[in-house]
């Protein structure tokens, strides 16, 4: 009789195991990173390990398979905005917000070591890649059009553009863990699309961020 699958507990354990993958390579990064210490860390065997994934390298892409889902979510969330100046530092704040995580400079360095090395990684990459950057597109011909963002500007090369920055982010955060990198970021985003009306950040928008007396 085959064994009936439980969705959430398979779910559950692939999730710990991405997570224990990503704060080991991380830290040590994918070449000296063993499947035996990722199982180690997660809390299972190495054999039930690959149950839930065939090799090393498909547990590092599922890391950033993730982030396909989330983006999409994000955009959708922010694709019948009637202020695109809001939606636009709301994206950009959410697609920044994991920097703050003392993992990301490392795993990102690795992100850009493997995917010459995997097809697979790179379609992943460009996948996530694409959905910001036309969410992000949109978003800018729309503040254009209220006259709210420079309209000479090209909205797929800004969006681009603004993906870039948003990678710096992550690179750089570990620079001084005092310092929180969205502010600048956002201040950096206005001024380069010619937003004169940026909502200030708030709770509602930044989590971290502190209410005015």
């Amino acid at each position: 009789m085959a064994r009936t699958v439980n969705q959430q507990q398979h779910r559950q354990r692939r999730e710990a195991v991405t997570t224990a993958a990503a704060t080991l390579f991380a830290r040590n990064g994918f070449a000296k990173t063993t499947t035996a210490e990722i199982a180690r860390e997660a809390g299972i065997s190495t054999g039930s390990l690959f149950y839930y994934f065939p090799d090393k390298p498909a547990i590092f892409r599922a890391i950033f398979e993730q982030d396909i889902a989330a983006s999409r979510a994000l955009l959708d969330e922010h694709a019948e905005t009637e202020d695109p100046v809001a939606s636009i530092l709301a994206v950009v704040s959410a697609l920044a917000a994991p920097a703050r995580d003392e993992q990301a400079p490392g795993l990102l360095v690795e992100l850009l070591r493997q995917v010459g090395n995997d097809p697979q990684l790179g379609e992943v990459v460009a996948s996530n890649d694409t959905i910001v950057r036309d969410g992000l597109a949109a978003l800018l011909r729309q503040a254009a059009t209220q006259e709210r963002a420079d309209p000479d500007l090209d909205a797929e090369q800004a969006a681009g553009w603004i993906q870039a920055i948003i990678d710096a982010t992550y690179l750089h955060s570990g620079d001084d863990s005092a310092t929180d990198p969205l502010p600048m970021l956002r201040l950096i985003v206005t001024r380069f699309l010619g937003i004169d009306d940026a909502p200030a950040t708030t709770t509602e928008d930044d989590p971290n961020a502190e209410e005015s007396p």
